[in-house]
Protein backbone atom coordinates (compact mmCIF):
# COMPACT_ATOMS: atom_id res chain seq x y z
CA UNK A 1 0.00 0.00 0.00
CA UNK A 2 2.78 2.65 0.90
CA UNK A 3 4.19 2.26 -2.87
CA UNK A 4 0.91 3.17 -4.08
CA UNK A 5 0.89 6.13 -1.83
CA UNK A 6 4.61 7.11 -2.97
CA UNK A 7 3.57 6.44 -7.01
CA UNK A 8 0.51 9.08 -6.50
CA UNK A 9 3.11 11.52 -4.38
CA UNK A 10 5.39 11.36 -7.05
CA UNK A 11 3.29 11.58 -9.66
CA UNK A 12 1.76 14.65 -8.04
CA UNK A 13 5.15 16.29 -7.88
CA UNK A 14 6.47 15.86 -11.22
CA UNK A 15 2.28 17.02 -12.51
CA UNK A 16 3.57 20.43 -10.45
CA UNK A 17 7.04 20.97 -12.07
CA UNK A 18 5.49 20.64 -15.63
CA UNK A 19 2.61 22.40 -14.91
CA UNK A 20 5.62 25.47 -13.69
CA UNK A 21 7.37 24.76 -16.74
CA UNK A 22 6.80 27.96 -18.89
CA UNK A 23 10.44 27.63 -20.51
CA UNK A 24 9.05 24.19 -22.10
CA UNK A 25 6.92 24.83 -25.62
CA UNK A 26 7.20 20.73 -26.50
CA UNK A 27 7.40 17.45 -24.41
CA UNK A 28 6.48 13.88 -24.89
CA UNK A 29 7.71 11.25 -24.12
CA UNK A 30 6.65 7.27 -25.77
CA UNK A 31 6.87 3.74 -23.67
CA UNK A 32 8.78 1.36 -25.17
CA UNK A 33 6.97 -2.02 -25.39
CA UNK A 34 8.29 -4.29 -23.11
CA UNK A 35 11.03 -2.09 -22.49
CA UNK A 36 12.86 -3.70 -25.07
CA UNK A 37 13.89 -0.99 -28.44
CA UNK A 38 13.30 -2.77 -31.71
CA UNK A 39 15.41 -1.20 -34.35
CA UNK A 40 12.08 -1.10 -36.78
CA UNK A 41 10.33 0.71 -33.80
CA UNK A 42 11.08 4.37 -34.29
CA UNK A 43 8.92 7.02 -32.28
CA UNK A 44 7.69 9.84 -34.09
CA UNK A 45 7.23 12.96 -32.36
CA UNK A 46 4.94 15.90 -34.10
CA UNK A 47 5.77 19.71 -32.75
CA UNK A 48 3.77 22.82 -33.86
CA UNK A 49 6.37 25.48 -34.71
CA UNK A 50 4.82 29.23 -35.17
CA UNK A 51 7.68 31.30 -34.22
CA UNK A 52 10.77 31.53 -36.40
CA UNK A 53 12.79 34.15 -34.15
CA UNK A 54 13.08 32.60 -30.83
CA UNK A 55 16.13 30.36 -29.67
CA UNK A 56 15.38 26.75 -28.99
CA UNK A 57 17.04 23.80 -26.96
CA UNK A 58 16.08 20.18 -28.19
CA UNK A 59 16.73 17.54 -25.70
CA UNK A 60 16.38 13.61 -26.23
CA UNK A 61 14.75 12.38 -23.34
CA UNK A 62 15.32 8.52 -21.98
CA UNK A 63 14.34 6.49 -19.15
CA UNK A 64 16.23 2.69 -18.96
CA UNK A 65 16.13 0.68 -16.41
CA UNK A 66 19.27 -0.19 -13.79
CA UNK A 67 20.01 -3.66 -15.51
CA UNK A 68 20.63 -1.50 -19.25
CA UNK A 69 23.58 -2.79 -19.79
CA UNK A 70 25.71 0.10 -21.41
CA UNK A 71 26.68 3.52 -20.48
CA UNK A 72 25.27 4.80 -23.64
CA UNK A 73 22.88 4.69 -26.13
CA UNK A 74 23.07 5.63 -30.09
CA UNK A 75 20.28 7.25 -31.50
CA UNK A 76 19.66 8.16 -35.61
CA UNK A 77 17.19 11.37 -35.06
CA UNK A 78 15.05 12.09 -38.13
CA UNK A 79 14.24 15.66 -38.46
CA UNK A 80 11.20 16.60 -41.20
CA UNK A 81 11.02 20.11 -41.60
CA UNK A 82 7.45 21.26 -42.62
CA UNK A 83 8.61 22.00 -46.70
CA UNK A 84 9.75 18.26 -46.83
CA UNK A 85 13.25 18.49 -45.80
CA UNK A 86 14.68 15.49 -44.15
CA UNK A 87 17.60 16.35 -41.77
CA UNK A 88 19.57 12.69 -40.32
CA UNK A 89 21.71 12.87 -37.24
CA UNK A 90 23.26 10.62 -35.00
CA UNK A 91 23.21 11.32 -31.46
CA UNK A 92 25.37 9.18 -28.48
CA UNK A 93 23.37 9.60 -25.08
CA UNK A 94 25.85 9.33 -22.26
CA UNK A 95 24.03 7.73 -19.67
CA UNK A 96 26.68 6.54 -16.96
CA UNK A 97 29.91 7.69 -16.15
CA UNK A 98 32.96 5.19 -16.91
CA UNK A 99 33.22 3.95 -13.51
CA UNK A 100 29.18 2.90 -14.09
CA UNK A 101 26.79 5.58 -12.22
CA UNK A 102 24.10 6.23 -13.96
CA UNK A 103 24.21 10.43 -14.64
CA UNK A 104 20.26 10.51 -15.16
CA UNK A 105 17.77 11.65 -11.66
CA UNK A 106 16.62 8.08 -10.30
CA UNK A 107 14.40 6.41 -8.52
CA UNK A 108 14.68 3.13 -7.45
CA UNK A 109 16.23 1.17 -10.18
CA UNK A 110 14.73 3.79 -13.07
CA UNK A 111 16.90 6.78 -14.05
CA UNK A 112 15.57 9.53 -16.64
CA UNK A 113 18.28 11.15 -18.73
CA UNK A 114 17.65 14.80 -20.69
CA UNK A 115 20.47 14.86 -23.31
CA UNK A 116 20.99 18.27 -25.72
CA UNK A 117 20.39 17.21 -29.27
CA UNK A 118 20.57 21.16 -30.62
CA UNK A 119 21.25 24.39 -28.82
CA UNK A 120 20.17 27.48 -29.54
CA UNK A 121 17.92 26.52 -32.57
CA UNK A 122 16.04 28.71 -34.86
CA UNK A 123 13.19 26.79 -36.82
CA UNK A 124 13.60 28.68 -40.02
CA UNK A 125 10.30 27.73 -40.95
CA UNK A 126 6.66 27.61 -39.12
CA UNK A 127 4.73 24.62 -39.28
CA UNK A 128 4.59 21.06 -38.06
CA UNK A 129 8.57 19.41 -37.25
CA UNK A 130 8.72 15.62 -37.14
CA UNK A 131 11.00 14.36 -34.91
CA UNK A 132 11.78 10.34 -35.54
CA UNK A 133 13.92 8.21 -32.74
CA UNK A 134 15.43 5.12 -34.07
CA UNK A 135 17.44 3.11 -32.03
CA UNK A 136 21.17 2.55 -33.36
CA UNK A 137 22.56 0.34 -30.99
CA UNK A 138 24.04 -3.15 -32.20
CA UNK A 139 21.71 -5.00 -30.26
CA UNK A 140 18.07 -5.97 -31.67
CA UNK A 141 16.29 -5.84 -29.37
CA UNK A 142 17.50 -3.37 -27.28
CA UNK A 143 17.00 -4.48 -23.70
CA UNK A 144 16.18 -1.60 -20.69
CA UNK A 145 15.21 1.19 -22.63
CA UNK A 146 11.97 2.13 -21.02
CA UNK A 147 10.81 5.57 -22.57
CA UNK A 148 12.00 8.32 -25.13
CA UNK A 149 10.95 11.51 -26.00
CA UNK A 150 11.50 15.07 -27.40
CA UNK A 151 11.79 18.04 -24.72
CA UNK A 152 11.88 21.86 -26.93
CA UNK A 153 12.37 24.50 -24.44
CA UNK A 154 13.58 28.39 -25.12
CA UNK A 155 17.44 29.19 -24.92
CA UNK A 156 18.75 30.80 -22.70
CA UNK A 157 16.34 30.82 -19.38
Amino acid sequence: MSRLVHAFIGFGIVCAMVACDSNRLFEENKKIEKNEWEQTASLIFHVPIADTTGQYNVYVNVRNAGFYRFSNLYLFVNTSFPGGQIQRDTLECTLASPDGRWLGEGLGDIWDSRILFKKDVRFPQTGEYTFELIQAMRINPLPGIMDAGIRIEKAGH
